[in-house]
């Protein structure tokens, strides 16, 4: 299988490029490509994850439509056929990988629903006891407890390094208190839509991140919705709280790359063929629940 690591569309500028995502400027709309780029601890990875980046943006594209009665988003068309006429090219290596968005300028916070404590958080907990960024959470919590009721955790988004998490009063410094009360109340009620749907396909939705941004018409949903690589999904089956839950997302990557003498400093090392294919398994079988389809490939 091939791998999709970087773009260069002809007839467009250089795209903006992140870990995962190139984005090209296409004038009143912009163009947003998911490569099978995989990053850990912040780092790219030197080879990706073939299909990686269909599986994402497929994905991607079914929250936003299910979820398009609780909020606006930005997607304009993920149909292949709407994109190539857009772009008066055939460009088949983006098949699949692409939508077709509104633009919009990114909050400077990031958007986190937790119904179970478990990563940076937990970790947080362990430290600070049941005050954590303004929250006052239950005594007594093991990794992966349920929460008794879902929580905003805004985070920092940052440029280089870990993203931190922060109370609501900082949120509402950085975006203002009416954006913040909206994307708060947003993300808890897709957070709440997504986890009822989830809970039909047999899975947990212990966690998930969202980003939102400004247009001329209001606030929107923005870059992707409830993939494995911003939400982690746990088998339903089984969950057993006390440690972390075996999951479907990147963190097989991560365990890996914790046997290796790597100071998680670019660049990525390479991952080897097992790990690939392992960590496709676990994306594909992710997409293949949450949707009901099965995936064929790019």
């Amino acid at each position: 299988m091939a791998e999709l690591l970087q773009t260069a569309l002809f007839g467009l500028p250089p795209a903006r490029v992140g870990k995962v995502r190139e984005v090209y400027d296409l004038g009143d709309e912009m163009l947003i490509v998911a490569t099978d780029r995989i990053s850990a601890f912040d780092v790219v990875m030197a080879n990706g994850i073939p299909d990686k980046g269909v599986i994402l943006n497929q994905m991607s594209a079914f929250w936003f439509e299910y979820l398009k009665d609780v909020c606006p988003n930005h997607v304009l068309s993920v149909d292949d056929d709407v994109i190539a006429q857009r772009l008066n090219q055939p460009q088949p290596e983006i098949k699949g990988r692409t939508t077709l968005a509104k633009k919009a300028k990114p909050l400077s916070i990031e958007c986190v629903a937790r119904g179970y404590i478990s990563g940076s958080l937990f970790k947080e907990y362990r430290v600070q006891g049941s005050s954590v960024h303004g929250l006052t959470l239950p005594d007594g919590l093991v990794d992966s407890s349920k929460l008794p009721e879902p929580i905003f955790t805004p985070a920092t988004k940052a440029e280089q390094g870990h993203d931190e998490n922060i109370s609501f009063a900082e949120a509402s410094n950085r975006v203002g208190r009416e954006t913040a009360e909206l994307v708060q109340r947003w993300t808890l009620e897709l957070y709440a839509k997504a986890v009822e749907h989830a809970a039909t396909k047999g899975l947990i939705l212990a966690d998930t991140k969202f980003e939102f941004g400004e247009t001329p018409d209001g606030i929107i949903l923005i870059d992707e919705a409830l993939t494995p690589d911003s939400s982690r999904y746990w088998d339903a089956s089984k969950y057993e709280p006390g440690h972390a839950q075996p999951s479907y997302d990147k963190q097989y990557v991560r365990d890996f790359l914790e046997t290796l003498n790597w100071n998680k400093q670019p660049p990525g090392p390479l991952l080897p063929p097992e790990v690939v294919a392992n960590t496709r398994a676990k994306y594909v079988a992710a997409y293949e629940l949450v949707t009901g389809k099965a995936f064929t490939g790019s």
